[in-house]
């Protein structure tokens, strides 16, 4: 019988390039929201896999990206290198519809590091014919001394059990390092904040989603249900008025989708009651950034 592995697997890559995708079809459950919008994972979330002889511990990070402007983006570039530091294997996640310069400055940090790199070529769905798919596995051959290349579709989870039968022999021998009935770090009240978030990132445009977050300020289970009460922040007061909408339409839309989502997610009655308010400029402030729950390591 073979020995019990368990480690990190850093998932690594450009923004919107389907990595949170993947981790949640590969859990069979959402532990990340999902939008098309780039940034929508701001935080490392872990996703706890568990295989009969392995428990493998993905790592979700936020997209590397250039324009690092606030600190909230630093923050996050912080965060991501923090994993690769700390990976036993990383996932090179890219698009295998293109190829950007973000793509290369992902490359270019993992030239620095330590753990075995696997890359993996997300998106096959979309390839168009099907044979420059081989085209597209060579280029990525040629880019760097990858540990192995992965084609999947994490949108239509192809593929997959050829990823998570690679990824044990990455891994030292360990007993399971969490829980066997756990599949995240993060709270539930993490989660709802995040679920809340996703649907304003997905019910608002431009760039409004990238000035709130989401802060869950009460989560109790009650006789009649869950009750949850959460603020969204925002960094104007301008921005407040888009996000609370004419007779507060916005609100109920967003408030209504998490509700529904939740309930569905722990199988009881949600009881959610929506605030916004304004915290200035809260995106370059590493002090607000803290109370808020970001990462500062």
């Amino acid at each position: 019988m073979s020995a019990h592995r368990a480690g990190l697997v850093a998932v690594i890559g450009r923004p919107n390039v389907g990595k949170s995708t993947m981790i949640n079809a590969v859990m069979g459950r959402k532990v990340s929201i999902v939008t098309a919008k780039p940034q929508t994972t701001r935080h490392r979330i872990l996703a706890i896999y568990n295989a009969p002889d392995a428990q493998v511990i993905f790592v979700d990070t936020p997209g590397l990206h250039r324009k690092a402007g606030k600190a909230m983006n630093r923050m996050m570039n912080r965060t991501a290198a923090n994993a690769l530091a700390d990976a036993d294997v990383v996932l090179f996640v890219s698009d295998a519809t293109r190829w950007t310069s973000e793509d290369d400055d992902v490359l270019q940090r993992l030239r620095h590091c330590r753990a075995p790199v696997i890359a993996v070529l997300n998106k096959v769905d979309k390839v168009q014919p099907k044979e420059k798919l081989l085209q597209s596995l060579a280029l990525m051959a040629a880019r760097f001394e990858f540990a192995e290349i992965v084609p999947i579709s994490a949108k239509k989870a192809d593929n997959l059990e050829q990823l998570l039968a690679l990824l044990p022999g990455f891994l030292p021998e360990s007993p399971p390092l969490f829980p066997e009935d756990m599949h995240t770090d993060r709270s539930p009240d993490f989660h709802a904040a995040e679920v809340i978030r996703e649907k304003l990132t997905l019910l608002l445009h431009q760039e409004l989603p990238y000035g709130l977050t989401v802060q869950v300020e009460r989560y109790e289970d009650e006789a009649a249900g869950l009750a949850i009460h959460a603020v969204i922040w925002v960094e104007r007061d301008s921005q407040k008025g888009i996000v609370v909408g004419k007779q507060g339409n916005v609100l109920k839309k967003v408030g209504r989708a998490a509700r529904l989502e939740l309930a569905d997610q722990v199988g009881r009655p949600v009881h959610l009651e929506l605030w916004v308010k304004v915290k200035d400029n809260w995106a370059d402030k590493e002090k607000d950034l803290l109370s808020l729950g970001f990462d500062g390591s």
